[in-house]
Protein backbone atom coordinates (compact mmCIF):
# COMPACT_ATOMS: atom_id res chain seq x y z
CA UNK A 1 0.00 0.00 0.00
CA UNK A 2 0.95 3.86 -0.30
CA UNK A 3 0.20 6.90 1.23
CA UNK A 4 0.01 9.75 -1.11
CA UNK A 5 -0.09 13.19 0.02
CA UNK A 6 -0.57 15.91 -1.92
CA UNK A 7 -0.90 19.63 -1.97
CA UNK A 8 -2.92 21.36 -4.48
CA UNK A 9 -4.62 24.70 -5.09
CA UNK A 10 -8.08 24.94 -3.51
CA UNK A 11 -9.68 26.31 -6.45
CA UNK A 12 -8.33 22.90 -8.18
CA UNK A 13 -10.00 20.59 -5.66
CA UNK A 14 -13.26 20.18 -6.96
CA UNK A 15 -11.96 18.73 -10.03
CA UNK A 16 -9.21 16.94 -8.45
CA UNK A 17 -11.70 15.14 -5.91
CA UNK A 18 -14.44 14.54 -8.71
CA UNK A 19 -11.39 12.88 -11.14
CA UNK A 20 -10.84 10.59 -8.48
CA UNK A 21 -14.35 9.69 -7.58
CA UNK A 22 -14.39 8.26 -11.39
CA UNK A 23 -11.50 6.43 -11.09
CA UNK A 24 -13.07 4.92 -8.24
CA UNK A 25 -10.67 6.56 -4.78
CA UNK A 26 -13.79 7.18 -2.94
CA UNK A 27 -11.69 7.79 0.26
CA UNK A 28 -9.39 9.90 1.39
CA UNK A 29 -8.90 12.94 3.96
CA UNK A 30 -8.12 16.72 2.83
CA UNK A 31 -8.03 19.67 5.38
CA UNK A 32 -6.43 23.03 4.36
CA UNK A 33 -3.28 24.33 5.06
CA UNK A 34 -1.47 27.41 4.93
CA UNK A 35 2.22 27.10 3.47
CA UNK A 36 4.97 29.05 2.54
CA UNK A 37 6.12 29.33 -1.15
CA UNK A 38 9.23 29.92 -3.43
CA UNK A 39 8.00 33.67 -4.77
CA UNK A 40 8.81 36.30 -3.10
CA UNK A 41 7.30 39.52 -5.05
CA UNK A 42 4.15 41.12 -3.61
CA UNK A 43 0.94 41.19 -5.49
CA UNK A 44 -1.50 44.49 -5.98
CA UNK A 45 -5.28 43.16 -6.54
CA UNK A 46 -7.13 46.17 -6.84
CA UNK A 47 -4.86 48.56 -5.83
CA UNK A 48 -4.30 46.92 -2.61
CA UNK A 49 -0.89 44.92 -1.69
CA UNK A 50 -0.81 41.56 -0.66
CA UNK A 51 2.09 39.19 0.38
CA UNK A 52 2.18 35.49 -1.57
CA UNK A 53 4.58 34.22 0.87
CA UNK A 54 1.62 32.75 3.14
CA UNK A 55 -0.28 30.57 0.42
CA UNK A 56 -3.44 28.71 1.20
CA UNK A 57 -3.78 25.33 -0.02
CA UNK A 58 -5.78 21.90 0.31
CA UNK A 59 -4.06 18.95 2.13
CA UNK A 60 -4.92 15.93 0.47
CA UNK A 61 -3.67 12.55 2.24
CA UNK A 62 -4.88 8.76 0.40
CA UNK A 63 -3.92 5.51 0.96
CA UNK A 64 -4.31 3.18 -2.00
CA UNK A 65 -3.19 -0.38 -3.17
CA UNK A 66 -0.76 -1.12 -5.96
CA UNK A 67 -2.88 -1.32 -8.82
CA UNK A 68 -4.34 2.48 -7.68
CA UNK A 69 -1.40 3.64 -6.96
CA UNK A 70 -0.13 5.23 -10.53
CA UNK A 71 -3.62 5.80 -11.80
CA UNK A 72 -4.39 8.07 -8.49
CA UNK A 73 -0.84 9.96 -9.19
CA UNK A 74 -1.44 10.49 -12.99
CA UNK A 75 -5.03 11.89 -12.08
CA UNK A 76 -4.00 14.35 -9.38
CA UNK A 77 -1.40 15.80 -11.65
CA UNK A 78 -3.89 15.88 -14.65
CA UNK A 79 -6.65 17.37 -12.80
CA UNK A 80 -4.80 19.94 -10.41
CA UNK A 81 -2.39 21.37 -13.06
CA UNK A 82 -2.70 24.64 -14.52
CA UNK A 83 0.77 25.01 -15.56
CA UNK A 84 1.83 28.20 -13.45
CA UNK A 85 3.53 28.26 -10.26
CA UNK A 86 1.98 27.40 -7.18
CA UNK A 87 0.65 24.10 -8.32
CA UNK A 88 1.39 21.93 -5.90
CA UNK A 89 3.52 18.91 -4.46
CA UNK A 90 3.00 15.35 -4.37
CA UNK A 91 5.07 13.23 -1.49
CA UNK A 92 4.75 9.09 -1.42
CA UNK A 93 5.37 7.35 1.39
CA UNK A 94 4.98 3.02 2.28
CA UNK A 95 1.95 2.27 4.53
CA UNK A 96 3.65 -0.89 6.57
CA UNK A 97 -0.36 -2.31 7.48
CA UNK A 98 -3.57 -0.45 7.71
CA UNK A 99 -6.60 -1.73 9.95
CA UNK A 100 -10.30 -1.44 10.06
CA UNK A 101 -11.62 -0.40 13.30
CA UNK A 102 -15.20 -1.19 13.14
CA UNK A 103 -14.25 -5.15 11.34
CA UNK A 104 -10.91 -5.27 12.93
CA UNK A 105 -9.91 -6.13 9.00
CA UNK A 106 -6.37 -5.35 8.33
CA UNK A 107 -3.97 -4.81 4.95
CA UNK A 108 -5.64 -4.48 1.57
CA UNK A 109 -9.47 -5.26 2.70
CA UNK A 110 -9.10 -2.30 5.44
CA UNK A 111 -9.37 0.01 2.35
CA UNK A 112 -11.22 -1.44 0.46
Amino acid sequence: MKKIEAIIRKSKFDEVKKALHEIEVNFFSYWDVTGVGNEKQGHVYRGVPYSTSDIQRRYLSIVVSEPFFEKTIQTILDSAYTGNVGDGKIFVSEVIEAYRIRTKEKGIQSIN
